[in-house]
């Protein structure tokens, strides 16, 4: 695991917003920004080529993924939308936020007195409506009566992203479990012995798929006799990580063009959401 909290990082002091403008709800906190800065800074702050501070374009991309709204409408007092588009694409090509989202994971796992990796997951997909720009690549989801994308993550027991696979909507649940399996073992250093799936996932090939990766798949079955609303075993946790990602409104419906983009921009919903939750937890402690 990377440490973005080495002495040589804490020494800097953060920069600072510009006086000239009010503070949005999604600009991220000094202390956040000590953490964060190490991994977004992929070339020297005083490199000729930059024109606007890194905080700033990182706050007009925090901006953007909680409010929805096209590049085109950033507001002025932010960087230029093309800059941060820009940026945004050098820090996801670098993962950047896989890897933040990765250790603040570990982190708050250690924090929570339980192992750095996970030995169980949970497996469940989303689906997002389509649009203009992404359907081109959209499916339909018969069961969910919508055309669009699907992505299917693996949480572990938290509710922490560890693995993200985005496909057609049409694409079925079982069908993505090796490559989903391969890609939290890859996370986790192949700690994972189980992982929690709902009845979309039965089937041998699915079953095999997993145990190729060293998983078992454990279904979890909703009740004989159900009435209204049932809260599942381990499940439950994946959906509320689902609940987590509707405060991010780019996120409620598929906008890219490439579905890297909307991986990218699910790891970075987590690292906002678990770098709040690290520095509340260090601010207590101190």
């Amino acid at each position: 695991m990377s440490d973005p909290m080495t002495p040589a990082a804490l020494a800097s002091p953060p920069e600072a917003p510009p006086a000239s403008r009010r503070g949005y709800p999604s600009d991220i906190s000094d202390d956040e920004w000590a953490f964060a800065a190490p991994y977004l800074t992929l070339m020297t702050e005083d490199a000729p080529q930059r024109d606007h501070s890194l905080r700033e374009v990182f706050n007009g991309l925090r901006w953007l993924v909680r409010s929805g709204a096209e590049w085109r409408m950033m507001p002025h007092d932010l960087p230029p939308w093309y800059t941060v588009y820009q940026q945004t694409q050098r820090w996801l090509k670098a993962g950047v936020f896989e890897a933040m989202a990765q250790d603040l994971r570990r982190l708050l796992r250690e924090i929570d007195e339980r192992a750095p990796e996970p030995r169980a997951a949970i497996f469940d997909s989303r689906t997002l409506q389509s649009s203009p720009e992404s359907g081109a690549r959209a499916g339909y989801d018969g069961a969910k009566r919508r055309k669009g994308s699907k992505g299917h993550l693996a949480v572990d027991t938290l509710g922490h992203l560890l693995a993200l696979v985005v496909t057609a909507a049409n694409e079925q649940d079982r069908a993505q479990v090796g490559t989903l399996a391969e890609r939290v073992q890859a996370a986790t250093g192949e700690t994972v012995e189980v992982a929690f799936v709902d009845q979309g996932y039965t089937g041998e090939p699915a079953a095999e798929a997993a145990a190729a990766q060293g998983i078992r798949l454990e279904v979890v079955k909703l009740p004989a006799a159900k009435h209204g609303f049932v809260l599942l075993p381990r499940r439950w946790v994946v959906e509320r990580s689902n609940a987590w990602l509707a405060r991010f409104r780019r996120l409620a419906r598929d906008y890219e063009r490439l579905p890297e983009t909307v991986a990218g921009l699910h790891f970075l919903a987590f690292t906002i959401l678990l770098l709040t939750r690290f520095v509340a937890l260090m601010t207590e402690s101190a």
